[in-house]
C-alpha cells in the first residue's frame, strides 16, 4: 500500500468517495466534481491509498480553513478520511490495517510543509463515520462541539502561538410562504452523499406539484455562505432534515408530502 497525491487517473474514483461499484451514487450527479474543479486552485489536497494492485482503497481531503465550515487561521481542515469498508463491494474492506493512520499523517506532513499551524478535522460523538473517538486516538483535542447529534471539532497544533477553531454557527433559516411548501437544499458540493440528498429533494418537489417550492442555496459562493452560516442541508419549510446517514428518495418524499397535508 502507498499514499500518493490525486492523479486524473483515479478522479472519478474520487468523485465518488471510492464507491463507483454503486447505482446509488449516480444520484448524487456531478456536483462533486464541478466543485473540485473549482476548489484545486484554492488550495485542496487530496491523498489516496493505493493497494498492490494499483486500486485506491483510501482517501483524505482537506482545504485551507477558510474554505471549510469552520473558522481559524493558518489551519487546514479535514472535509472526510475514508477507508474503504465494503466486504463484497468494490475493492472489499480494507479498514483495520492502520490505512488510515498513514493517510492522516502523510496529510499532517504535507501541511507542515505549506506552512499551516495546525491541522483541524470534524467527528461525530457516536460511533459512526468520522468517529471523533478515533481522531483522538491520533491526537487530535476536542475544541470545540454542537447539535444534538454531537458534532465535534477537533484539532492537532504543530506550534504553540496556533489559535484554535471554532464551529461556525448556522445564521440564517428559509422564510415560510402562505399557501407553499418551502423545500430549500443547502448544497456546497463537497460530499456525494449530501448531493444525493440535494438531488432526491428537488426531484421529489417537482414530483408533487405547484405547491412545493423547491429552492436551491449555493453555499460554495463565500458571501452565501457567510449569509447562511451552514454548508449543506435540507429543510421541509424550516424544519430542517437529518441528512446523514442520506434519507432516502421514498423517505424524503414522504416528508414534504406530510407537510403538504397541512396546507
Amino acid at each position: 500500500m502507498k499514499i500518493i497525491d490525486l492523479t486524473e487517473e483515479y478522479e472519478k474514483n474520487y468523485f465518488v468517495c471510492l464507491e463507483d461499484w454503486s447505482e446509488e451514487m449516480k444520484e448524487a450527479e456531478d456536483h462533486k466534481e464541478h466543485w473540485y474543479r473549482k476548489m484545486k486552485d484554492k488550495g485542496l489536497c487530496v491523498k489516496l491509498a493505493i493497494n498492490d494492485i494499483g486500486k485506491a482503497v483510501g482517501m483524505i481531503q482537506y482545504i485551507p480553513i477558510e474554505y471549510s465550515f469552520a473558522q481559524g487561521s493558518e489551519l487546514y481542515f479535514v472535509l472526510c478520511i475514508w477507508v474503504h469498508g465494503y466486504k463484497d463491494k468494490g475493492v472489499g474492506n480494507y479498514q483495520k490495517q492502520g490505512i488510515g493512520k498513514a493517510l492522516i499523517s502523510a496529510a499532517e506532513d504535507d501541511v507542515k510543509k505549506r506552512g499551516a499551524k495546525g491541522l483541524v478535522a470534524w467527528g461525530v460523538a457516536l460511533p459512526v463515520f468520522m468517529k471523533a473517538s478515533w481522531f483522538k486516538k491520533q491526537g487530535y483535542v476536542q475544541v470545540d462541539k454542537e447539535g444534538f447529534l454531537g458534532l465535534v471539532l477537533l484539532w492537532k497544533p504543530f506550534s504553540d502561538d496556533a489559535i484554535p477553531p471554532q464551529w461556525i454557527k448556522a445564521k440564517k433559516k428559509p422564510e415560510l410562504k402562505h399557501e407553499k411548501v418551502i423545500v430549500t437544499g443547502v448544497i456546497s458540493g463537497w460530499c456525494p452523499a449530501y448531493n444525493m440528498v440535494f438531488e432526491r429533494a428537488k426531484r421529489a418537489s417537482l414530483e408533487l406539484g405547484d405547491q412545493v417550492v423547491f429552492h436551491e442555496i449555493d453555499t460554495f459562493n463565500k458571501e452565501v455562505y457567510d449569509e447562511w452560516g451552514i454548508s449543506d442541508a435540507l429543510f421541509i419549510n424550516k424544519k430542517k432534515v437529518n441528512i446523514g446517514p442520506p434519507p432516502s428518495y421514498t423517505k424524503i418524499k414522504k416528508k414534504i408530502s406530510k407537510e403538504l397535508k397541512k396546507i
